[in-house]
């Protein structure tokens, strides 16, 4: 069974595509199968449960808005125990055209998965890059996840990406892993 479950929510397919470069990513240098991919809006959510590791993506639509998948599933997030399991989210969205609700519902997910008992890891620094008025996925200095706007900033999403995937992997104990099968 694959170790890390990645799920996501995307409706123009932007967060659909990322949550898969993930997975190339992972599985890369981890080895085949160490991920599998959950689409929300055709999934049990339950099934985050066989998972120690998670990975979660959703964009943020219309004005501080969730996508429409976690929207009809979020009673069903919201009766999940997360206690024990680390989480990395990831958000995309509009930093330009919404800077004032920029990543909300990657924030509202990550407080949720906070208010369930998971772990959150893979917090990433608010830099210079960014340029915003207000989000929910902030947490003083830092993005509660990794945050993503390829609707002005796709040059950026590769490298944003190749790091916090690395931080992720090490926050869920499996760096060491991805070192000792390249040197098998």
């Amino acid at each position: 069974m694959a170790k890390i479950g990645v799920f996501f929510g995307s409706s123009t397919s932007q967060t659909e595509y990322v949550a898969y470069d993930i997975r190339d990513m992972i599985d890369a240098q981890l080895g085949p199968d160490t991920v599998t991919i959950h689409n929300v809006g055709s999934s049990d959510l339950h099934e985050m449960l066989d998972y120690t590791d998670l990975i979660l993506g959703i964009p943020t639509w219309d004005i501080g808005q969730l996508q429409v998948d976690w929207d009809i599933k979020w009673d069903e997030l919201e009766s999940l125990d997360l206690t024990g399991h680390k989480v990395a989210v990831f958000g995309m969205g509009d930093q330009y055209g919404y800077p004032d609700t920029y990543l909300d519902a990657a924030g509202m997910l990550a407080e949720t998965v906070l208010a369930l008992g998971g772990e959150l890891v893979g917090y990433t620094p608010v830099d210079e890059s960014y340029q915003f008025g207000h989000s929910l996925f902030t947490d003083g200095d830092s993005f509660m996840g990794l945050a993503l706007d390829e609707d002005h900033q796709p040059k950026l999403t590769k490298e944003r990406l190749d790091a916090w995937v690395e931080q992720v992997l090490t926050a869920f104990g499996l760096n060491e892993a991805a070192t000792s099968t390249v040197h098998e």
